[in-house]
């Protein structure tokens, strides 16, 4: 079976989301073509070609796809995935943006942000908030699905050889127009991509006070994230937020300060190698997942874990 997958980039490079996408693909067929659609994406083809595993690489330069508008690139994903079996993308912003238009034009249903690959027709999804996880199984004549990146492990961005071969653009679809984007700068790691995560809860009661957390994320080279509750209370911007409405994230050290657990924050940093959290409430339902617990004022034992590192 022959399976199309969505490379996601920024036309300079590829996204190591992609990656995980064709490991999950890998798992569902044999034959796998990445569609790059693009602007001046040519970098970004001869990359997707080096890619494990997989075998042809579909390039659409065109302008219309400068900023990947979801309305422009699900025409031709549509166009160009009816003749496959499977069409995948990264559970993204931006794959969960495409996909569904997709699915819409091809008239079939999508499964979204599966963990795991059964059989070609059977995969597995987080439900309730990853509490339980459902098998589904697609009679789709084509498979549109959405896959979460943190549950497959990435292939090889190097040693393949796949032939790179140019596709008709589908042009521009005239419903949307980029105005902007405001793009936030940060010399940490970005989120959903770093080795060490330290969040931040509504314990830390105010959004001054994240200085702690920063401060610690710089010695330990880390991200910082937040809950939901923190985000709601507006102590920092949304696009540091974990959890079953935010990032989802799962590096090999995660650190919660004072985030008390609820089931939407894990859903999003349950699946991170080693869990560590400080709160003062023991009682505190994020020390059921939790490596490492320390009971204590995060006020008191954050500057002093970091005067240690």
């Amino acid at each position: 079976m022959s399976i199309l997958v969505l490379a996601e980039h920024n036309n300079a490079s590829l996204n190591a989301a992609t990656l995980a996408v064709v490991a999950a693909a890998k798992a569902a067929g044999d034959d796998i073509h990445v569609l790059v659609a693009g602007s001046g994406c040519g970098a970004v083809a001869e990359e997707a070609a080096q890619v494990e595993s997989v075998s042809k690489v579909l390039v659409s330069d065109d302008p219309a796809y400068a900023h990947q508008l979801a309305e422009n690139i699900s025409t031709l994903v549509a166009e160009v995935g009816k003749g496959y079996s499977h069409i995948l993308a990264a559970a993204t912003t931006t794959g969960k943006n495409v996909m569904p238009r997709v699915a819409a034009l091809l008239d079939v249903d999508q499964i979204s942000d599966i963990v795991g690959v059964d059989s070609a027709d059977t995969f597995r999804r987080p439900i309730y908030a990853g509490n339980a996880i459902a098998t589904v199984q697609s009679s789709a004549p084509v498979k549109v699905i959405t896959v979460r990146g943190t549950a497959f492990d990435n292939v090889a961005a190097t040693g393949g050889t796949a032939a790179v071969e140019q596709v008709a653009a589908a042009g521009d679809a005239e419903t949307s127009a980029f105005i902007g984007e405001e793009m936030a700068e940060s010399d940490r790691p970005e989120l959903t991509a770093a080795g060490i995560v330290v969040s931040g809860g509504r314990g830390m009661g105010n959004g001054e006070n994240f200085e702690i957390l920063y401060s610690l994320a710089d010695k330990l080279g880390a991200a910082v994230g937040a809950s939901r509750a923190a985000v709601d209370a507006g102590f920092v911007p949304n696009d540091m937020q974990v959890g079953q409405t935010g990032k989802i994230v799962a590096p090999e050290l995660y650190v919660a300060v004072g985030i008390s657990g609820a089931i939407q924050h894990l859903a999003g940093m349950k699946e991170s190698k080693i869990i560590v959290a400080i709160n003062k409430d023991e009682e505190a339902p994020i020390f059921q997942v939790a490596d490492y617990g320390l009971v204590a004022d995060l006020f008191e034992a954050v500057p002093e874990l970091t005067g240690k590192v």
